[in-house]
């Protein structure tokens, strides 16, 4: 399905044209006339398949017709990252119009979002806990919000922020388009749609599985290899853009520093990074300053890097979810990615679980003149384990006795 085939707002074809969109993919093909009919929307789909477009097209198309002087339209995200992401999108798609958007998050300070909202934007994209706080103290009213987006409805509920959205929900006009996007549905995410949309359409494409555009490996490798194994994968390969997942942000931030004493461009996303730090690791990750950044789960939703040729997990992740969000980092946009992924033998439950999901034997790889024999360091001596203190008697102070000693009672 073509763009010109959605009968939106001719002023959106600058914008369409920038992003590089062309065919509609299938959620877009799906959704974005339902959404555009003003329907109240549940949507999941394949990571990596363009949904912020899905409903930021009808947002735009709807608030070109209107007035441009107070919020109208506002989407909950769970991370800062993801804000800025989907600001990025409607920056792009807003190009042939003069509609204004602002990010609205913690971990910065809040004067240049404040400023934002008093000059006026139509749109708020918002992570909820600064958006409460922002509204708590007047600085922002939703009165007038006419469009209501949820994106990633079931890691808002991982993190603990379903409270907060639904105090949200309270505070913005119950006549409303609400549009829900949700990689799973936990029954808390199920009772929040149930609570906030109205005769919702539920539209599902590419569910359960990875892109088919990313290529699968697995790498079996005892514990006190993986480091070195990394090493040699990334000697033969193309380093121009790769994102390691690893399990813990210490782990994370030491793998980087060893990579980066190797002599390779890298950056690292954790929570131990500072919002400012962040923001120079993905925009110089995304404009080819760093070949690989080393990062923790907080990116693996969300980051939107269309030249990520390669994901590499260090670390299995915890879920087949998480496995399915981390390699969709790669082979977005109907390119081709290839997933590596370092396996220990605690990780085989893990490994069977994601073959069931995938229908299919994942490949095992060995490098070929890698030493996979190479013994374990040997683990630093113990402390020598001390015996009991041998008692001390003492003749008893007179100065501590009790005059009348209790008896013990049975």
């Amino acid at each position: 399905m073509n763009f010109n085939q959605f009968q939106l707002d001719a002023r959106l074809f600058k914008g369409i044209q920038q992003a590089g969109y062309s065919e509609a993919t299938p959620i877009q093909a799906a959704a974005i006339p339902e959404a555009l009919a003003g329907r109240d929307l549940i949507a999941t789909a394949q990571t990596g398949t363009g949904k912020t477009a899905t409903f930021v097209l009808p947002i735009l198309h709807k608030l070109l017709n209107g007035p441009r002087t107070q919020s109208r339209a506002l989407i909950i995200t769970p991370t800062r990252e993801l804000a800025e992401q989907i600001n990025d999108n409607i920056r792009t798609l807003s190009a042939g119009t003069n509609l204004r958007s602002a990010t609205i998050y913690g971990g910065v300070g809040n004067l240049p979002q404040v400023q934002a909202m008093q000059r006026g934007v139509e749109i708020l994209v918002a992570c909820p806990g600064r958006l409460l706080d922002l509204a708590a103290q007047g600085y922002t009213r939703l009165n007038s919000i006419e469009i209501l987006v949820l994106d990633e409805a079931d890691r808002m509920f991982d993190m603990g922020f379903l409270p907060d959205v639904r105090r949200i929900v309270k505070l913005i006009p119950a006549k409303r388009q609400t549009m829900l996007f949700s990689a799973t549905f936990p029954e808390e995410v199920e009772r929040l749609a149930a609570e906030t949309l109205k005769s919702p359409l539920r539209i599902a494409v590419g569910l359960s599985r990875p892109a088919y555009t990313v290529t699968h490996a697995l790498y079996p490798v005892e514990k006190h290899l993986k480091t070195a194994l990394t090493f040699e994968i990334l000697k033969r390969t193309d380093t121009n853009s790769v994102l390691i997942f690893a399990r813990t942000r210490h782990r994370a931030q030491a793998l980087a520093q060893k990579l980066s004493r190797e002599g390779y461009k890298v950056t690292s996303l954790h929570s131990d990074r500072t919002q400012n730090q962040r923001q120079h690791a993905l925009a110089g990750f995304k404009d080819g300053r760093y070949q690989i950044m080393v990062a923790t789960d907080i990116a693996a939703r969300g980051l939107d890097v269309e030249s990520i040729s390669h994901v590499i997990n260090f670390d299995m992740p915890d879920t087949p979810d998480a496995y399915i969000h981390r390699i969709g980092r790669t082979g977005r946009a109907e390119r081709t990615g290839d997933a590596f992924t370092l396996v220990t033998p605690e990780d085989d439950d893990m490994v069977r679980e994601l073959e069931k999901i995938m229908a299919q034997k994942l490949p095992r790889e060995t490098l070929p003149g890698f030493d996979y024999t190479v013994a374990a360091p040997p683990q630093p001596n113990p402390p020598p384990q001390r015996g009991p203190r041998p008692l001390q008697h003492h003749s008893p102070d007179p100065r501590y006795q009790h005059p009348h000693p209790r008896q013990n009672k049975r």
